[in-house]
C-alpha cells in the first residue's frame, strides 16, 4: 500500500542529521520499543531525544531526558518521530498531539477503538501532512508478499487465525485498564481480539486483502469470558470481505498451555500455515523462514527515501471495523460447569473445557463457536420488552433476560436506566457479579431455588455452586400511556411473571406494575411487585441472611449501579455504607459521579419496613432486603406486596452527608 505525503524525504528537508525520536511510554511494551530504538541509535539511524512517562521524573537510568509531553521534549533536541506505547485509551490524544507537533508517529496497536476516532486521526494526518504507522509488527513479514503474489498457495481464498494462550490473574492485575471495555468514559476494549491476539486478527485480514474499512462486507463476533473481567478472553471472529473472501479468528486466553499462534491459509492451489510470530510458512510439510521488516525502520526509511509504509493508518480501517463489532457486543460469561481453575493468587487461571479442540474445529470450518457445538456457547440475545420515556426521552429499557446464562438466573430487568440528561446509572453483567443486571427483583432462595444467580449460600459451607438456578418469565404484559392530565410525560405497564424452579416447575407468581413520570427535578419510577403462591402451600422467600449469614440479607428489589466515584449514601438518620447498611428508614439516597456526570437516586420504601442493603466499597449497589434475618412468607390467597418509588435526578442529591468516607468506586 503506497502512502504519498506530498513532501520530500526528511533527509532532503533537514540535511543529514539523524532524526530524533521521542518514546511515549517507557514501561510494558514500551521496553521492547526502547530496545529497538537503542539498536537503531547504535547503528546511527536515529537519536533518542527524550522519553515521556509519568512514572519517571527527570532522566532514565541511562541518562535519557524525561519530558512531561511531546512539546516539552523539544527542549532536549529534535522531535521527528514519536513512538507511542501508551494505554489504548490514550492513543488518540497522544497521536494527534504528536502529529500537530510536526512529528511522524509509530502508534502501538490497536490505533484507536472506534470508527469515529479513526476518522479523527486520519483527519489529523491530512491536516499536518505527517503520517502514522501502526504497530502490527506481523504485517512487516515477507510472508504477506509471498501469499499476495500467489507463489505459495495460488490466490488466497480464506485465512483462519488460531490462538490458544493462557493468562493468569497477574496479567489482568497489571494495569487499571487491563480487561476493561471502558474506563473513565473512554472505550479501551481490552480483550483477546483487540490486544493480546490482535496480531492474529490483523494478519488474517491482511492475507485476504482486507485492510481498509471499505474492504469489509460483514463482521460477526462471539465474545466470551471466563475471567472476572469486562472484556473477552475466548472469542471467535468472522469477517466476510467485499470480494467474498473470509478471514476468521478463533482465540482464547484460557487454554491449558501456551501455543504459538498461527494463521491457516487456503488458496486456489494449495494450503499453508503461517507461524506469524516466527515468520515461518509451512506448505506441503516443508517449512521456510521468511524475513521481516521492522516497522520503525520502515517509517524512518519512508522519511528519508520515500519507501512505502507497511502499515499506514488507513490500512487499519478493516481492523477497526472488527473493533466496532466487539464494542457493540457484550461478552457472555462462560457458565461455571465448563470452567475449572488452577493455581492461587496471581497464578490463578481458568481453563475452559475442551477449548483447544473447539478452537481447532472453528478454524478448520471457518465458523463461530456456536456453529461447532461449543457446549458453553450462549447466543441468545435480550428482547426489549418496553422503553420507558419521559416527555419523549428514553429513560429506561426493560429486557426479558434471555441473554443471561443459566447460573445467573435469567429474569426481566431494567437496563440502561438513565437520568433525563442521558447519564447511565445501571451496570450490566459486571465482571465481579455477572448476575447483577441493572435494576430489578431477584431472590436468592424461593423454596430452594436460586432466582438471584451465582453460588448459593449454604450455612457452614459458605457459597457453593449448586444445580439450583431458576428463571423468571413474563407471561403477560400490557403498556399504558400517560394520562392526558399529567403535567409531565410518562406511562405505565402491568405484567404477570412466572418464577420457575430449577426443574422448570412454577414456584411463585408475580404481578408487577411500573409507572413513570417526569418531575420538576428529574423523573420518577414507581415499582410494585405483588407475589402470589402457585398453589395451596406457603412459599418461603429467603436468602443468605435468613439462611444464617449475618449482615448479608440481600434479595428483593436491587439496583446495581454503574461504576461511579465520590459516593454519598445516606438516609435521614444515617450517613455512609456502614451506617445505612441494615438500617430501617423510609428512604435511602445514593449520590455519585458517573463518568464525570453527577447524579442521584432517592429510593423510597412504600408501606413496608425492610432493611436497606448497601454496598459501596466492594461494588456500588443498594437494595431492599426482603429476608434480612427471617424468610418472608407468601400465604395462599394473601399476596406479599413490595412497592418502591425511585426519584432520579441529574446533579447531587437533596441533602448533605459524610458519605462513604472517600471511597472511590470502579475497578
Amino acid at each position: 500500500m503506497v502512502v504519498t505525503t506530498g513532501r520530500p524525504p526528511a533527509a532532503h528537508r533537514s540535511g543529514t542529521a539523524p532524526p530524533g525520536i521521542v518514546l511515549v511510554g517507557a514501561r510494558g511494551y514500551g521496553l521492547h520499543h526502547r530496545v529497538n530504538i537503542d539498536r537503531l541509535v547504535a547503528a546511527g539511524v536515529c537519536t533518542l531525544t527524550a522519553v515521556v512517562d509519568p512514572t519517571l521524573v527527570t532522566a532514565t537510568d541511562d541518562g535519557v531526558p524525561v519530558a512531561s509531553d511531546v512539546a516539552a521534549a523539544r527542549g532536549h533536541g529534535p522531535v521527528d518521530v514519536v513512538v507511542i506505547a501508551a494505554p489504548i485509551g490514550a492513543h488518540l490524544p497522544l497521536a494527534v498531539a504528536a502529529l500537530e507537533a510536526g512529528a511522524d508517529v509509530l502508534l502501538e496497536k490497536p490505533p484507536v477503538t472506534t470508527r469515529e476516532a479513526l476518522a479523527t486521526l486520519l483527519d489529523a494526518e491530512r491536516r499536518t501532512g505527517r503520517v502514522v504507522q501502526v504497530g502490527f509488527q506481523s504485517l512487516g513479514s515477507g510472508a504477506l508478499t509471498a501469499f499476495r503474489d500467489g507463489s505459495l498457495v495460488g490466490s488466497v481464498r480464506s485465512a483462519a487465525a488460531v490462538g490458544t494462550w493462557t493468562r493468569n490473574q497477574a496479567y489482568w492485575d497489571r494495569s487499571a485498564w487491563a480487561g476493561r471495555r471502558r474506563i473513565q468514559g473512554v472505550d479501551v476494549l481490552d480483550g483477546v481480539v483487540t490486544n493480546p491476539l490482535a496480531h492474529a486478527v490483523a494478519t488474517a485480514l491482511a492475507l485476504v486483502g482486507c485492510r481498509r474499512a471499505s474492504d469489509v462486507a460483514r463482521v460477526e463476533v462471539e465474545l466470551y469470558r471466563a475471567n472476572d473481567i469486562d472484556g473477552d478472553d475466548t472469542s471467535a471472529v468472522r469477517v466476510t470481505t467485499s470480494a467474498g473472501l473470509e478471514a476468521t479468528a478463533a482465540l482464547t486466553l484460557c487454554g491449558p498451555s501456551e501455543v504459538l499462534p498461527t494463521v491457516r491459509v487456503r488458496g486456489t492451489e494449495d494450503s499453508a500455515v503461517l507461524h506469524y510470530t516466527a515468520d515461518e510458512v509451512t506448505v506441503g510439510g516443508a517449512t521456510q523462514t521468511v524475513g521481516r521488516t521492522d516497522l520503525l525502520e520502515n517509517l524512518l526509511a519512508h522519511r528519508s527515501s520515500g519507501n512505502d509504509l507497511l502499515v499506514p493508518l488507513g490500512s487499519t480501517g478493516a481492523f477497526v471495523e472488527v473493533l466496532e463489532a466487539v464494542r457493540a457486543t457484550e461478552p457472555v460469561r462462560i457458565d461455571h460447569p465448563w470452567v475449572t481453575w488452577e493455581g492461587e493468587g496471581p497464578a490463578r487461571r481458568p481453563l475452559v473445557a475442551d477449548v483447544e479442540a473447539i478452537v481447532d474445529r472453528a478454524a478448520d470450518e471457518r465458523a463461530l463457536f456456536s456453529e461447532v457445538g461449543a457446549p458453553w456457547a450462549h447466543t441468545r440475545h435480550d428482547e426489549f420488552l418496553q422503553t420507558l420515556r419521559v416527555d419523549g426521552s428514553p429513560v429506561a429499557t426493560e429486557r426479558d433476560g434471555a441473554a443471561i446464562i443459566a447460573s445467573s438466573s435469567p429474569r426481566p430487568y431494567l437496563h440502561p436506566v438513565r437520568t433525563l440528561s442521558g447519564t447511565v446509572l445501571t451496570a450490566h453483567h459486571p465482571a465481579d457479579h455477572d448476575w447483577h443486571c441493572g435494576l430489578g427483583v431477584a431472590i436468592p432462595d424461593v423454596e430452594g431455588t436460586n432466582c438471584w444467580g451465582g453460588r448459593t449460600y449454604v450455612h457452614g459451607s459458605g457459597y457453593v455452586w449448586l444445580d439450583d438456578h431458576g428463571r423468571v418469565d413474563v407471561a403477560h404484559s400490557e403498556q399504558h400511556p400517560a394520562s392526558a392530565s399529567a403535567s409531565h410525560g410518562g406511562g405505565g405497564s402491568t405484567q404477570e411473571l412466572v418464577w420457575r424452579g430449577h426443574d422448570h416447575t412454577v414456584v411463585l407468581r408475580e404481578d408487577r406494575t411500573l409507572t413513570w413520570r417526569g418531575t420538576d427535578t428529574g423523573w420518577e419510577l414507581t415499582w410494585s411487585s405483588s407475589f402470589r403462591t402457585p398453589g395451596d402451600a406457603v412459599v418461603h422467600l429467603g436468602g443468605p441472611g435468613s439462611n444464617g449469614r449475618v449482615g448479608a440479607g440481600y434479595g428483593g428489589f436491587f439496583w446495581r449501579f454503574a461504576d461511579c466515584t465520590d459516593v454519598v449514601v445516606r438516609t435521614a438518620d444515617a450517613d455512609g455504607e456502614a451506617a445505612v447498611h441494615g438500617s430501617v428508614a423510609p428512604w435511602v439516597e445514593w449520590s455519585a459521579v458517573f463518568e464525570g456526570a453527577p447524579a442521584s437516586v432517592r429510593l423510597e420504601a412504600l408501606d413496608h419496613r425492610d432493611p436497606w442493603f448497601v454496598r459501596a466499597a466492594e461494588y456500588p449497589a443498594i437494595g431492599s432486603a426482603l429476608a434480612w434475618r427471617e424468610p418472608a412468607l407468601v400465604h395462599p390467597g394473601v399476596p406479599l406486596v413490595r412497592s418502591f418509588r425511585a426519584t432520579i435526578t441529574d446533579g447531587t442529591g437533596t441533602g448533605t452527608g459524610t458519605g462513604t468516607g472517600g471511597n472511590t468506586l470502579g475497578r
